[in-house]
Formats: C-alpha cells, sequence, structure tokens
C-alpha cells in the first residue's frame, strides 16, 4: 500500500467518524488530480474567462455540502465521489457560461468534420505525444498534435473516455471501473482495445 493510500484509508476513517476537517485534507490529496482533470474538461470558451481555482473551489464547497450522500449512499473510492462532484460542477459552469449555445456547438461538431478538437482531445493528443514523437520530431509537435486530436475525435466516445480515464486522469483500472460502471476486468480489456484501435489510426496517419 502506498502512502498516498495509507493517508486515505486513515483520513476516510476519521471522516466516518464525523471529523469534518478529514474531508479538507482528502481533497488536499487529490488537489493536482481534480486540477487536471477540470483543465482538460473545461470548454475552450469558458477556460478563456474561468479560472480553474475557481472551479476548484466551487468543487470543494459543493462537495463539503454533500458529504452526507458519501458517508451514507456512496461505498467507492473517495476520488471517484469527488470527480463525480467536479463533473457535475463543470457541467453548472457551462451552463451558467454557454447555455443553448452547449447544443448548438455539440451539433456543429458533429456536421462540420473542420470544428475545432475539444479540450479534452487536445489535452489527451500533447499527453499522448510526448511518448509518440521522437526528439528529432520536435519541430513537427503542433502538425503532429493536431493530427492525434483528429485521430482521438475519429474514436467512439467510450474508447475516448477510456483512454482520457488512465492516460490523462491516471486512473487506475478499479477506478475506471467504478466510473464506468462497468467489472474491473471489462475496464482492463476497454482500455486495451481502445489502445489498439488509436495505434491503428495512427499508423494510418503515418505518425509513429
Amino acid at each position: 500500500m502506498s502512502k498516498v493510500e495509507h493517508d486515505q484509508g486513515r483520513l476516510v476513517e476519521l471522516l466516518q467518524n464525523g471529523d469534518q476537517q478529514a474531508l479538507a485534507e482528502l481533497f488536499a490529496l487529490h488537489t493536482a488530480r481534480l486540477h487536471n482533470l477540470i483543465s482538460m474538461r473545461l470548454d475552450k470558451r469558458v477556460a478563456s474567462r474561468v479560472d480553474v481555482d475557481d472551479v476548484l473551489q466551487e468543487v470543494f464547497l459543493d462537495a463539503s455540502d454533500r458529504i452526507h450522500h458519501y458517508m451514507n449512499e456512496h461505498s467507492g473510492s473517495i476520488y471517484v465521489w469527488l470527480r463525480l462532484i467536479a463533473m457535475q460542477t463543470i457541467a453548472n459552469v457551462h451552463r451558467r457560461h454557454l447555455g443553448t449555445k452547449m447544443r448548438d456547438a455539440k451539433r456543429e461538431r458533429s456536421i462540420h468534420q473542420a470544428q475545432p478538437p475539444s479540450a479534452a482531445s487536445a489535452s489527451l493528443a500533447l499527453q499522448l505525444l510526448g511518448q509518440l514523437t521522437s526528439p528529432s520530431q520536435v519541430a513537427m509537435r503542433e502538425e503532429t498534435a493536431v493530427r492525434i486530436e483528429r485521430a482521438i475525435e475519429g474514436m467512439s466516445a467510450l474508447d475516448q473516455e477510456v483512454l482520457r480515464l488512465r492516460h490523462f486522469e491516471q486512473l487506475s483500472n478499479t477506478e475506471i471501473a467504478e466510473v464506468l460502471d462497468i467489472n474491473k476486468k471489462a475496464a482492463s480489456i476497454r482500455y486495451v482495445r481502445a489502445l489498439k484501435r488509436l495505434k491503428h489510426i495512427l499508423e494510418e496517419l503515418d505518425i509513429e
């Protein structure tokens, strides 16, 4: 068991015994992961005028207000629960800033292939680029990143999500299974299949 897992287990136990400060300490353990999540999932139009730290603060306040739900109804990972709160908060931020424009943007992306890739695809592309590009190809990174973004957006929504959860959010198979509401073995199979599909697409684009 890692130190983080040990500390998390101890803090969850304290929280269950009524120690409210334990939630703040648990949140601090996962702040970096939640910050990355928010940075990736925020729509580009919103990210230009909303500070990630402000969204993170809203997530903590929402979690504090709803901690009794975790204590009484949730038996899984505390991080997966915090992630769920973060995703709901992001959705609320999008609604406040975009409203009906959200539906219009989704419809446009499905019709016009030239639409800019989503922030999530762009973030994942940059993360993968570090693994798929050699030092001699640095000058081509920007062009290659765009091609990878297009490749990712050409995959099914579930395959995209599995890759984001594993590579960008760095969730474990157990956490991915909980997020997707499938068993651990199915989550592992989904990841392997998604990775193979991405590799096949990249080979067709001649990206090595």
